[in-house]
């Protein structure tokens, strides 16, 4: 459980730290320096770029595009009956940022934890690219 907090808390961040409503964000930092600052801007720029190459790949090989919408689905599923129990509201464009985020960063998370739930669950382990 603590491995799937942690990679989810990861893809928060990479997510959060590319775009959020602050000000303390990649995109906004970037286009605000990018002139002053371009070599800086472009590092991190690719920084950011692994980190969602490996997040995205693990995930695409995990579940897939169909189960990245099923867990977007669900997701926004959860959002719609806290709203309908009026648990939640969608009046500010700020919290409905840092849902979208939280909803992306589950998708995510679960991708890059999905290998090591189903080896749990199943008693399977899957193995690619192995070079031995």
């Amino acid at each position: 459980m603590l491995g799937f907090v942690l990679r989810w808390a990861v893809a928060f961040g990479l997510l959060a730290a590319t775009f959020n409503p602050t000000e303390w964000n990649y995109a906004r930092w970037a286009q605000m320096n990018f002139s002053d600052q371009m070599p800086l801007a472009v590092l991190l720029g690719l920084l950011l770029a692994v980190g969602y190459i490996i997040y995205l790949r693990a995930t695409l090989r995990s579940i897939g595009g169909f189960g990245m919408g099923l867990v977007l689905a669900v997701a926004a599923a959860l959002l719609w009956v806290l709203y309908d129990y009026g648990l939640l509201t969608f009046d500010n464009p700020t919290q409905n940022t840092w849902l979208g985020l939280a909803a992306l960063s589950l998708v995510l998370g679960i991708g890059l934890s999905w290998s090591h739930v189903r080896r749990r669950l199943s008693g399977q382990a899957d193995m690619d690219d192995v070079d031995e």
